[in-house]
């Protein structure tokens, strides 16, 4: 069989990180060790029958098995700017401020293809999700990566960034809460970077996948929206993943600024034909019904957390106690790498978790454990990594 050579765009590609520890995992599997996964971040818990059943019923109307709208169902589109309003009181136009996607990291990836053109700087917050970059580079774009430490919180330091920088960068990527780090931004924080994108007209392209799982009704995440000249600057990419554990059903939006809004949905026309409707409709009962369900799920999350979190500390193993996220982001023991450390994990106690610098240099001495088992295991794993 002939061997063709990939371009050079994939050529350049180290292994995707999630894809990389799956094929470690199964390699553990293999000889017979117990695996307790705290790798990717994908819930445990089923979709709440509540809007399995929604899919049903809506799977068996004949009208959703033809091709769906591109930019999604209106009243999919008009339930998003319903739970924006009802969530953080931004008002939006279903027809030109909101986008349907395929998930978050489908829109994501495709953002690039309509704003970034070769040689424009994008600005990217790391530690990060490594889409951002990703397809930063497959457009031409180049990234200039911004490090997110301790000692500030996990936030960029926008003021640190020259002016000339500022001017020559065409966007910048932030995320919060934020993964891997399990930080949030306080507004403060959002309100400098709006200034900053309006003074030198950088778009603000801001994942937002985690905003409903906090842990504390008084620091309950921000979207970027809610400040005064966000929906100027910003596109903020959101999902119904995390919030109703619908992970592998690929459904999100996109909101914010109508040009950016605009400028996705064109690509999105030539790329995809959308979500398919019977999943649009259970995502409306999940927007419209889903409030008291995410209310008892991020409980659950605050108890695997603080299990955690006591183990980690008792232990002597160094981590934040995060406000938000489903992750914990912890050191690795001094002189270790993160590499090392993980896969030692691995190796010998059978636990998955995530090196800190796969997500980027600034993660390097940390691991990141998910909260996506019940609290028994947790615990298991826990008891395994800190008695290594």
């Amino acid at each position: 069989m002939s061997e063709f050579q990939l371009a050079q765009r994939l050529a350049n590609l180290p292994p995707y990180l999630f894809a990389a520890i799956d094929k470690a995992k199964e390699e553990v599997r293999a000889k017979g060790m117990d695996i307790i996964s705290l790798g990717i971040g994908d819930p445990d818990l089923p979709t709440p029958n509540f809007i399995i059943d929604a899919l049903c019923d809506a799977a068996r109307n004949p009208v959703n098995h033809q091709y769906p709208s591109y930019v999604g169902l209106f009243t999919f589109r008009k339930a998003v700017a319903d739970w924006y309003k009802r969530r953080f009181n931004v008002e939006l136009d279903p027809n030109n401020e909101v986008v349907s996607l395929i998930g978050s990291k489908e829109g994501i990836a495709h953002f690039p293809l309509a704003f970034v053109n070769p040689g424009d700087l994008v600005l990217i917050a790391t530690p990060n999700y490594p889409v951002y970059g990703v397809t930063t580079e497959f457009v031409g774009g180049i990234p200039m990566y911004l490090p997110l430490t301790d000692e500030n919180d996990f936030l960029p330091d926008l003021d640190a960034i020259d002016n000339d920088i500022w001017k020559r960068a065409k966007a910048i990527y932030v995320n919060y809460p934020n993964n891997p780090t399990a930080a949030t931004a306080p507004r403060s924080f959002y309100e400098k970077l709006v200034q900053k994108a309006l003074e030198f007209n950088v778009i603000v392209v801001h994942d937002a996948a985690y905003t409903e799982m906090y842990f504390d009704e008084a620091k309950k995440p921000l979207s970027i929206l809610e400040i005064p000249g966000g929906r100027d600057v910003a596109i903020e990419f959101h999902s119904l993943s995390k919030t109703y554990n619908m992970t592998g059903w690929r459904i999100g939006m996109a909101v914010g600024n109508s040009s950016l809004v605009k400028g996705l949905g064109k690509v999105k026309e030539n790329m995809d034909s959308g979500i398919f409707q019977a999943v649009q409709e259970a995502g409306i009962v999940a927007l419209n019904q889903g409030d008291a369900y995410s209310a008892e799920l991020r409980q659950i999350y605050k108890e695997r957390r603080d299990v955690v979190v006591g183990a980690l500390h008792k232990a002597g193993i160094s981590c934040r106690i995060p406000d938000a996220t489903f992750y914990v982001w912890s050191k690795v023991p001094q002189g270790v790498s993160s590499q090392d450390f993980v896969t030692r994990v691995l190796m010998q106690t059978g636990v998955v978790t995530t090196p800190g610098n796969g997500f980027g240099t600034p993660g390097e001495g940390y691991f990141r454990i998910s909260l996506t088992v019940n609290t028994d295991l947790l615990k298991e794993a826990v008891l395994r990594i800190t008695q290594l």
